[in-house]
């Protein structure tokens, strides 16, 4: 038995701490303290607690929609400030990842010529239309969903299942595209039962937020947001395994930014 797991096989105590110290480094500006280790396991366990990282930008849009409703502030500056808290709290991070990804399935069919690509960093055309058009959809939704109760709670949940994808795109299964990076560390780190499992707490989550906000009717809407993300999920990684041959980091990335979007998206309309 290795130091890295238990009796059970389940991940011992020190990985769940690095694993959460690399969660949040990882997909938060909050500055925690670093990881002892950075290994496989440790890897594993920071995709599957992901959502924990978002803490600090559930406060945020709490708070900010709060405030807005007071102020009666107008629906697209609430959503718009909403927007720059989120990307402020993550240092723009995943929006990065977006345009890599989108700029580097559009640059070309080659598979080594689009990986070269999203490794440049530089933003193209494609990249830019992406941020922009989730960056909008996204304004609009918070900016609709922070009028009500309901609609917060949804959003909270958006936000949410956006990190809790990360775990399915990292399915035992799902190869990297190249080797090095943060792909490479984290592809095929989590176990289908362990995404599962963490699936099925969200969704109970969901169904008690739907149901404690709004109409005993509308319980579903918060189960339905969480299958919308994990769509956006599904939808980035399966181009990304079929024209790269894997995920990578900036994969990843762009799988938050869909996923967050199509959740949002989902819940302004159910509002």
């Amino acid at each position: 038995m290795s130091g890295a797991t238990g009796g059970t096989g389940a991940p011992a105590s020190g990985t769940w701490t690095d694993g959460v110290r690399l969660a949040w480094g990882m997909l938060s500006a909050v500055p925690v303290p670093p990881p002892r280790r950075v290994d496989r396991p440790v890897a594993g366990v920071a995709m599957l607690v992901a959502p924990l990282a978002t803490l600090p930008l559930l406060a945020s849009w709490v708070g900010w929609a709060l405030v807005a409703r007071w102020a009666d502030a107008p629906s697209l500056v609430t959503g718009g400030v909403a927007v720059a808290l989120l990307v402020l709290l993550t240092r723009a991070m995943h929006q990065d990842g977006l345009a890599d990804y989108a700029d580097g399935l559009s640059s070309s069919y080659d598979r080594e010529r689009a990986l070269a690509v999203m490794k440049t960093g530089d933003v193209g055309p494609s990249g830019a239309t992406a941020i922009a058009l989730c960056l909008l959809l996204q304004a609009a939704s918070l900016g609709a969903l922070a009028a009500t109760w309901h609609g917060i709670a949804l959003g909270a949940v958006a936000l949410v299942v956006s990190r809790h994808v990360l775990a399915w795109g990292c399915l035992r299964g799902v190869p990297s595209a190249r080797p090095g990076g943060l792909g490479d560390m984290v592809a095929g780190s989590v176990a289908r039962w362990q995404a599962g499992a963490a699936l099925a707490v969200l969704s109970a989550l969901a169904v008690l937020a739907s149901w404690t906000s709004g109409p005993a009717s509308a319980w579903w809407h918060g189960p339905a947001c969480v299958a919308a993300g994990l769509v956006g999920c599904w939808l980035v990684v399966e181009r990304a395994v079929r024209r790269l041959g894997g995920i990578t980091g900036d994969v990843l990335g762009a799988a938050i930014e869909v996923s967050l979007t199509l959740a949002l998206v989902l819940a302004a309309i159910l509002v």
